[in-house]
C-alpha cells in the first residue's frame, strides 16, 4: 500500500510549510466553529473550514509544483518579514547582559556595543556617521 501511494506522490507536489500553516488554520476554525455549534456563524466557520480542507488537498497533490513552490516562497517570505521583528526584539533581550544597543541619529540603524566601556565615541558601519554613548 506504501508502495502505491508512494507511486501515486511521484510528480505530485506533496506537502509544505504553507500547507501546513492552512492545516493549522483549519484546525482553529473547525474547533470554533464546533464551540459555537448549530448557530450561523458555527455554520459558515465550518463550511470555511472545509473549503479551506479542500485547498490544502488541491495544492498537496497538485501536479503544477513551479506554482505551487513559488505560493510557498512568498508564504516564506512574508512569514520571515513578520517573526523577524519579533526574532529582533528576542536577540536583544538575551544580549542585554553583554551589549548595550544605540540606534544611529542619520540612518537609524540598529548598533550593539559592548557593556563597561564607559562613555565612548560610536561610527555607525552603515553611514559612517559619529555619535557619543555611555555604555
Amino acid at each position: 500500500m506504501r508502495d502505491r501511494f508512494s507511486q501515486f506522490m511521484v510528480g505530485r507536489h506533496g506537502n509544505d510549510q504553507l500547507n501546513l500553516f492552512l492545516l493549522a488554520v483549519d484546525a482553529v476554525l473547525l474547533i470554533v466553529g464546533s464551540v459555537f455549534g448549530g448557530s450561523a456563524a458555527g455554520r459558515v466557520l465550518m463550511a470555511l473550514a472545509f473549503a479551506l480542507l479542500a485547498v490544502i488537498y488541491f495544492r498537496m497533490f497538485s501536479r503544477n509544483t513551479v506554482r505551487r513552490q513559488d505560493e510557498n516562497s512568498k508564504y516564506l517570505r512574508a512569514r520571515y518579514r513578520v517573526l523577524g521583528k519579533y526574532r529582533c526584539i528576542r536577540e536583544r533581550w538575551v544580549q542585554r547582559k553583554d551589549y548595550k544597543f544605540f540606534t544611529c541619529p542619520s540612518c537609524k540603524a540598529t548598533l550593539r556595543v559592548p557593556r563597561g566601556q564607559g562613555s565612548i565615541n560610536i561610527v555607525c558601519r552603515q553611514c559612517g556617521d559619529s555619535f557619543k554613548g555611555k555604555t
